[in-house]
């Protein structure tokens, strides 16, 4: 089996070159791709790899500018958030940046912004490289749950 492009892009909110990689995989099954996937994700070379990362939308980001599944994902469609809450993340947003280099990427799994808010001020002080493999693992973890739900509506 192989995953269209779209599909693909919508797993995983783009990073092309890392689209690139995983359309040409030949994989038994959506998990086995999605194996295949992740240890493409940690071994391919740092570049891409924050360029996948940084292809997902910042905890936050103004509606508009997110996916159809990122903007369910993050609650804007049950939780608009208040001006504060905004402006921590932004905050938090801004200094996980600077702190690592990349994007912080979660797997929201449910968990409202304040929550998600509350992860990352616990993320800010971790190892770079920890960090980074976790975030790269819950890019996967996102694709997964994304998989299972394109799969229900079919």
């Amino acid at each position: 089996m192989r995953a269209a492009r779209e599909t693909l892009t919508t797993l995983f909110e783009g990073g092309p070159r890392f689209v690139d990689r995983v359309a040409v995989l030949d994989a038994e099954s959506m998990d086995d791709l999605l194996y295949q996937a992740e240890w493409t994700a940690l071994t391919m070379p740092e570049d891409e790899q924050l360029e996948l990362l940084n292809a997902h939308p910042r905890i936050g980001a103004a509606p508009a500018s997110v996916s159809a599944m990122s903007y369910r994902e993050q609650g804007y469609d049950t939780d608009p958030g208040t001006a504060a809450l905004q402006a921590r993340l932004d905050a938090l947003n801004d200094e996980y940046e600077a702190a690592h280099g990349f994007r912080f990427v979660v797997f929201v799994n449910g968990r409202s912004r304040a929550e998600i808010a509350d992860v990352m001020e616990t993320r800010m002080g971790t190892d770079r490289t920890a960090e980074k493999t976790r975030a790269l693992r819950d890019v996967i973890a996102i694709a997964r749950s994304r998989a299972t739900k394109l799969a229900q509506q079919r």
